[in-house]
């Protein structure tokens, strides 16, 4: 499965390739502060990719269905969670 960042498609970036702190930078293009929250989701975005990667017996045993987002309204949970889906 390759994910591609919304770039010119001659320099489109496959999501494996990216480190969390490059998610993070392209997430800071378009929600303004929650840096812990960005971090959060970057580093769980890269942990999923790796896992996938996985053998589909040691995927099974270590493989998480979701991500669960909590917080109190207008923190910014669903743009998130929106940016991350494009």
């Amino acid at each position: 499965m390759v994910f591609y960042l919304p770039e010119s498609v001659e320099t489109a970036t496959t999501l494996d390739e990216l480190t969390p702190r490059q998610i993070v930078a392209e997430l800071d293009k378009y929600v303004v502060g929650q840096n812990r929250a960005k971090r959060c989701v970057a580093v769980a975005l890269r942990n999923r990719m790796r896992r996938q990667k996985l053998t589909e017996e040691l995927a099974e045993e270590i493989l998480p269905k979701n991500i669960i987002m909590i917080g109190p309204t207008g923190i910014g949970k669903t743009e998130i969670a929106r940016r991350l889906a494009r």
